[in-house]
């Protein structure tokens, strides 16, 4: 089986969440109305790991850049969206909406270490300030961006001293008091977390073909830092394509069919739907294979689908179902 030709960083498998990501990102009605493009210089623009150093990095050094990171599956991401659209039409440039959507972008989200959404951060001069998750109410997001604002004009931005922003933006509350926002003592460089010189090079490799070059990378990544989250997720997916670049796929599909007890077809098989995008497919092959088997058979099954899950976000829903399933099987 050769090597996809897209393959990447970015996108090393076609999952089908990031495919249907780029389709509503195609077929979506921009912020701007019927006709106007989204483009970077307006108030609320779309951004991509692609367009993330130039559209919101650069670009916060003059303006800060709020990021909405969401997904289409997420409910409560479809309540706090409009509010903070509405809310940056009001600042009128004071500061700026990039929307990410978490699917389409895992490096990105991973470098940011989203854990759950609907999650809010911005980024101020290069540097990230923490945000809030879940779906604020209005006066609540109106506080934090208050005292955004407020940091932003400590840090000698040249939009926030007197834009308006802030006091649009509810700057009641200062930084000192309880639950209150973001804070200069908060922010830190995000540069770093998207450049990291071990992701150039996994990328480098992967571009060239050479997936043990990949694999190498991220595993040296892993050895200086265990739990990172975009070397656990490459090295999985450089993992998926070293062995699918061993398989037969007819014969995987005919043995896996005539003998349903083969761990070794069925985890053939159930890579082979994974990378076409057949996600629910492969987990629940290996899940009824765990259901089926025992003692080391199980084990292997087990152990391939865990390696599975580690493809996506950790707050996948697919893989949050798969693992819930696997969790009443063993125990």
């Amino acid at each position: 089986m050769t090597q996809p030709r897209d393959f990447s960083l970015y996108g090393a498998v076609d999952l089908g969440a990031r495919k249907a990501a780029a389709q509503r990102a195609q077929q979506a009605p921009r912020p701007g109305g019927p006709g106007e493009p989204d483009e970077p210089g307006g108030q609320v623009f779309d951004v991509s790991e692609a367009t993330f150093e130039t559209d919101v990095l650069e670009r916060s050094r003059t303006v800060p850049v709020v990021m909405d990171l969401w997904a289409e599956w997420c409910g409560p991401c479809k309540q706090l969206s409009p509010v903070l659209e509405k809310l940056a039409a009001e600042a009128d440039g004071a500061w700026v909406l990039a929307k990410v959507d978490v699917d389409a972008n895992p490096q990105l989200s991973a470098a940011l270490q989203v854990q759950s959404i609907p999650m809010v951060v911005a980024v101020v001069g290069g540097q990230l300030v923490p945000g809030f998750l879940g779906a604020l109410p209005e006066a609540q997001v109106r506080q934090w961006l208050g005292q955004l604002m407020q940091l932003a004009e400590q840090l000698g931005m040249p939009s926030a001293g007197g834009a308006g922003g802030a006091d649009q933006a509810g700057a009641g509350a200062g930084p000192g008091e309880a639950g209150a926002g973001p804070g200069a003592q908060d922010a830190m460089p995000v540069g770093a977390a998207v450049q990291d010189p071990g992701l150039m090079e996994a990328q480098q490799a992967m571009e060239r073909g050479d997936l043990d070059g990949a694999a190498a990378a991220f595993e040296k990544m892993l050895e200086a830092d265990p739990g990172h989250p975009v070397a656990v997720q490459g090295l999985a997916q450089v993992n998926l394509f070293r062995r699918l670049n061993t398989y037969d796929e007819a014969a995987a599909r005919r043995t896996a069919a005539a003998s349903p007890g083969d761990v070794d077809a069925q985890t053939q098989v159930a890579d082979l739907d994974l990378a076409a995008g057949r996600i629910d497919e492969a987990f629940d092959r290996l899940l009824g294979v765990v259901r089926r088997t025992s003692g080391e058979d199980r084990n292997q099954a087990r152990l391939h689908l865990i390696g599975l899950f580690d493809i996506f976000p950790p707050r996948d829903p697919r893989v949050a179902k798969a693992r819930s399933a696997l969790s009443a099987l063993l125990f």
